[in-house]
């Protein structure tokens, strides 16, 4: 069967992308399976600061995510950063935070912004994000990632 040059072209663009792609997953499942052990044993570790302290990994898997996560990891990071931001602007240690008794001295409005932004990381759009973001990782990577 002979293909024209115009068909020539496309298949050849058709390939570079997938070529392309699965370079990006790859690099993407090679970042997943580098921090699953440490992301493993954040999880597992019971720490309430687990998920401020993996956010550098969030990060890093963030940048690295295919296009059609990419959104849910920036729900993700950006859900983190707002509480990490709360909790250092008010100068609160994220390991001993209590909201139902709160540390001296802590204003109105710090409460309130840590609430809000402990809401939003526990809101169903950033559940449905890390549901999302499993089984990405399961289907493209062939691994669990731990969250």
């Amino acid at each position: 069967m002979s293909l024209g040059r115009g068909a020539v072209t496309a298949v050849t663009l058709v390939l570079a992308s997938l070529v392309g792609g699965c370079g990006h997953g790859q690099s993407y499942c090679a970042a997943v399976r580098d921090h699953q052990s440490e992301l493993g044993s954040l999880a597992h570790s019971n720490d309430p600061t687990a998920l401020i302290r993996a956010l550098p990994i969030f990060e890093d898997l963030e940048g690295r995510a295919p296009d059609d996560v990419s959104d849910d990891w920036q729900l993700l990071v950006t859900r983190i950063q707002a509480l990490d931001t709360a909790l250092r602007h008010a100068g609160v240690d994220p390991a001993t935070y209590d909201a139902t008794h709160p540390p001296a001295g802590l204003t109105t409005e710090d409460r309130a912004l840590i609430r809000r932004a402990a809401a939003q990381l526990a809101a169903s759009d950033t559940q449905q994000a890390f549901g999302t973001l499993q089984q990405e990782v399961l289907d493209v990577c062939h691994t669990p990632l731990d969250l």
